[in-house]
């Protein structure tokens, strides 16, 4: 293993920088397993302390590894630093002292004291697995795939080596890869509850809820009071649409012992569950598990002065903070309008929003203060801000966007029929016009077809571009692309494979110009897509919208159509592993359109 390689690839994941947020999910439970200061490893530490040759260094070590044992975390790293004081190249201290400060929550500083170890042990094993469930709960599934691997190499019989490499090359969607893993292992392990449930979270990925099943009841026979198992069953039967079966799964998962933060991602779950089935009042109180500060994944907020929590706002200084990824961004942003008149003329309203908006937004609400917000990764997680504001004082209160959702959006029926609450640029609206009509009298249609997030899971949400076939071989429309990120693979298979030109509008960023984004939404005469950021700013913004949807989609809230956006159409497809029908069904809509504009 090449310290360098480690080294490079983690200073760059580590360092302080802007990241794109993206929502909170409720995922599947089946990360790495194991502990360094399990009782194997205590025991494994132990040993080798006993075994270096200076004598006060050996009882100092066993000291550092009893506080590790006795979870003094603190101490654990004060005497490895003595130690490291007196021997720099002590790689046990180094070892110590990374598992000292991954338990206390120094992410940072504990890779860089694991990297070290690796460095100084003549066995880099036992440090190659500590590392690489550091990695991965980092959201590093590349690093921590090699650090598993070379883990795995002498333990081909290790549950834990073998479960760890599947979930990170699952997280790769190298899914075939983790089966093979998880086959070889459960030969040698066939009583394996993890193993069993692994396995299930990778067909779940691949977009096989059905066959997922039968690998959670398995782990459930093993170990009926499995919460992970539980959870993940109920995950599966939400990508079925059987949310009333997820409903009851989950809540047994939640009356089992779990860990800290399994049970933070079982809850956030429910609360999706619930809006799922329609229960907005109960859904939206359960929602708060969003702010859980166990869901790794969830951005905390680092803003001074008092969070609202259900004050009268009247004729106070209020900042609100957008929250989750982009698209929720705008969706929860339609209650804006309500908002703002709800709080009336004598409340003074800042509003934080992603800085490509904030343009956008200054626009459409020019009576209050837009500033960009900022969102950075560091240590591991996930901090918001919003660094324009000086001095705290000035508001009254603070609050995320949606924390209006359960008063202004308390049942399906409290959603306006209202079809766009953003102003695009007229002049750029004029101007992509123009060059629309250009290409010919033929409808526009703008396209989207995957989200710049398809890490695990989440790829299986959006259909493979094959599947596009027979809208884009509809005649009688012009495809516009609208898709940001890489996407001229597919333009050119469309090209290739089915004599299809999507248009590629000239000088425009999909992703980073989003104001003009917005108003090239609005040129075109329909947008056709999965939800992704575009859309919701395309359906904003008024443009007609034709939205991919499971059945079961929790922002659906149980409705037949989408509440969000009226003018909405949804093309719906029971499981996640059939993308056929929705497909077809647009192209035989789209076929008519030109007639119906």
């Amino acid at each position: 293993m090449s310290r360098k390689s480690a080294l490079e690839m983690s200073a760059s994941a580590l360092a302080q920088a802007d990241v794109g947020a993206a929502p909170v999910h409720a995922g599947q439970i089946g990360g790495a397993i194991g502990d360094a200061a399990s009782n194997e490893a205590i025991a494994r530490l132990k040993q080798a302390s006993q075994n270096i040759k200076n004598a006060e260094n050996s009882k100092m070590l066993v000291r550092a590894v009893q506080a590790v044992h006795a979870g003094d975390y603190v101490k654990a790293d004060k005497l490895a630093l003595k130690l490291l004081q007196r021997e720099e190249q002590l790689g046990l201290a180094w070892h110590i002292l990374a598992i000292a400060r991954e338990k206390n929550g120094d992410y940072a500083s504990s890779l860089r004291a694991y990297e070290a170890a690796v460095a100084l042990l003549p066995d880099q094993s036992a440090v190659a697995g500590d590392l690489g469930r550091l990695a991965f709960r980092m959201n590093m599934p590349e690093l921590a795939a090699k650090f598993f691997a070379h883990y795995r190499l002498n333990r081909r019989d290790d549950i834990e080596a073998s479960n760890n490499l599947a979930c990170a090359l699952r997280e790769m969607n190298r899914d075939d890869e983790a089966i093979e893993v998880l086959k070889e292992a459960l030969a040698l392990n066939p009583e394996a509850t993890a193993l069993w449930n692994t396995l299930g979270t990778v067909l779940c990925n691949m977009g096989r809820a059905g066959d997922s099943l039968v690998f959670f009841e398995e782990s459930l026979r093993l170990d009926p009071d499995y919460a992970k198992a539980w959870h993940n069953r109920a995950f599966a039967k939400c990508d079925l649409g059987d949310i009333e079966g997820a409903l009851v799964d989950c809540e047994a998962a939640l009356k089992l012992p779990a860990q800290a933060q399994d049970v933070a991602i079982m809850r956030f779950a429910r609360s999706t569950l619930l809006l799922a089935l329609g229960r907005l009042e109960e859904g939206w109180k359960a929602y708060e598990a969003r702010f859980s500060p166990e869901l790794t994944e969830a951005p905390l907020f680092y803003i001074g002065g008092t969070r609202w929590t259900g004050q009268d706002l009247t004729g106070k200084a209020v900042l609100i903070v957008a929250e989750q990824g982009l698209g929720d961004e705008v969706m929860f942003a339609s209650m804006l309008p309500d908002i703002i008149e709800r709080l009336g003329a004598k409340t003074q309203v800042t509003l934080a929003v992603e800085r490509r908006l904030v343009p956008l937004f200054q626009r459409s609400f020019p009576d209050i203060e837009v500033l960009p917000h900022r969102t950075v990764s560091f240590e591991g997680r996930v901090w918001r801000t919003v660094p324009d504001v000086q001095d705290w004082s000035r508001f009254d209160y603070w609050t995320a966007l949606g924390a209006f959702l359960p008063t202004l959006r308390g049942s399906v029926a409290d959603f306006p029929a209202r079809d766009r609450f953003l102003a695009p640029d007229p002049e750029r609206v004029a101007y992509w016009k123009a060059q629309l009509e250009a290409l010919g009298p033929k409808p526009k249609v703008g396209l989207l077809w995957k989200s710049l997030v398809l890490q695990g899971e989440r790829a299986r949400q959006f259909s493979p571009f094959q599947h596009w076939e027979p809208v884009l071989k509809t005649p009688g429309v012009t495809f516009i692309n609208l898709q940001y990120g890489d996407c001229a693979e597919e333009i050119a298979f469309a090209k290739e494979a089915f004599g299809v030109e999507i248009w590629q509008p000239p000088g425009i960023d999909l992703k980073q110009d989003l104001d003009d984004v917005t108003a090239l939404c609005a040129a075109v005469d329909l947008v056709i897509g999965f939800s992704n950021a575009t859309t919701n700013l395309a359906a904003a913004a008024g443009a007609p919208l034709w939205l991919i949807t499971i059945a079961k989609a929790w922002t659906r809230l149980g409705a037949p159509n989408y509440p969000w956006y009226p003018q909405a159409r949804c093309f719906v497809t029971e499981t996640y592993r059939d993308w056929t029908q929705p497909m077809a069904d647009i192209a035989e809509a789209l076929a008519v359109f030109p007639a119906t504009r």
